[in-house]
């Protein structure tokens, strides 16, 4: 459809829609027009006279009040939604051009599993800012599920996730791998063995990580191999609280190593046959990386010696 200036309605009103972006975001998340002003540094009147143009624009009402505050219409949620992405994607330009200018600065958002937290992530950030020490880190911790839907989305720009992804927007390089042991408590009828096999543990009490945690696919994948399914007394979201319970005497659990020694109360026992993860770096494949973001990726991949006979990371 064409409007008597000749060009079409759908670019005036995106036209009307670019400056009132932001704002828009900005009411998705807060759900207060006066915290949505002040986030973006201008004052309320303005806000609500964006707010109000855009609506009559449109020729529908954006927001309806809620309590003391207000809520986006289902008219307005299709376009706030639209203007985060929109906004993101600058967000994202914005980031690339100050990089070109200046890439020493720039700021890498990395995402990983809680279980790479303890000594592999911190490493990786010392030895890298030695070189680099204006590079700005921000640290997103979560589930597997949770750092790979992240990345997927844009909100991350890496991640460590064991194993790596297999999506098709995201590439990944495998960077080292992890054994795994079976975590018992030491006056377990199993603690004095050498190994342990993953049939022996079908009568067991299994304390877990929750489902979306790589650990806890993998462990109930190695179960189903062994024809059981496991009992689940317990589910956890971090590593720590799993070897707590396991200590306690409430159950048994498939965990990496406990750097430099198992804490009180609990054995590890290699699994026969040995039975390991993959651990990998992955990054999108569907846009270009920041300068900073690359530079990073491309020294986690020297470190890891990706591009030839892989070694363990310190």
């Amino acid at each position: 459809m064409v409007n008597e200036s000749g060009g079409s309605v759908l670019s005036g009103l995106t036209a009307e829609l670019a400056p009132a972006a932001a704002l828009l975001r900005a009411l998705k998340h807060t759900s207060s027009l006066t915290r949505a002003a002040a986030e973006l540094g201008v004052p309320q009147p303005t806000a609500s006279r964006r707010l109000a143009a855009l609506s009559a624009a449109v020729g529908a009402p954006l927001t309806v009040p809620a309590g003391r505050g207000i809520r986006l219409t289902r008219v307005g949620h299709v376009l706030a939604d639209a203007a985060e992405q929109a906004v993101d994607i600058l967000d994202h330009g914005v980031r690339r051009v100050r990089e070109e200018i200046d890439p020493e600065s720039g700021h890498v958002v990395l995402g990983f599993l809680h279980l790479l937290g303890r000594s592999l992530v911190p490493g990786l950030l010392r030895d890298f800012r030695a070189d680099h020490p204006r590079t700005r880190f921000s640290l997103v911790q979560g589930s597997r599920q949770s750092i790979v839907d992240r990345i997927t989305s844009g909100a991350i720009d890496l991640a460590l996730v064991a194993p790596p992804p297999a999506e098709a927007t995201l590439e990944s390089v495998v960077l080292t791998e992890q054994e795994l042991f079976v975590a018992v408590p030491d006056d377990h009828r199993l603690a004095s063995r050498a190994d342990v096999r993953m049939s022996e543990l079908a009568g067991e009490v299994f304390v877990m990580l929750e489902h979306g945690y790589g650990l806890r696919q993998i462990t109930d994948d190695l179960c189903a191999a062994a024809g059981f399914t496991p009992t689940v007394a317990f589910e956890g979201q971090e590593s720590d609280t799993v070897r707590g319970l396991v200590a306690a005497g409430l159950g048994v659990a498939l965990l990496p190593a406990f750097e430099p020694r198992p804490p009180s109360g609990v054995v590890e026992i290699p699994l026969a046959p040995r039975v390991t993860r993959e651990i990998g770096l992955a990054w999108p494949s569907d846009r270009p990386l920041p300068p900073a973001v690359a530079t990073f990726r491309e020294f986690v991949r020297r470190r890891a010696g990706a591009d030839g006979a892989q070694r363990p990371f310190a």
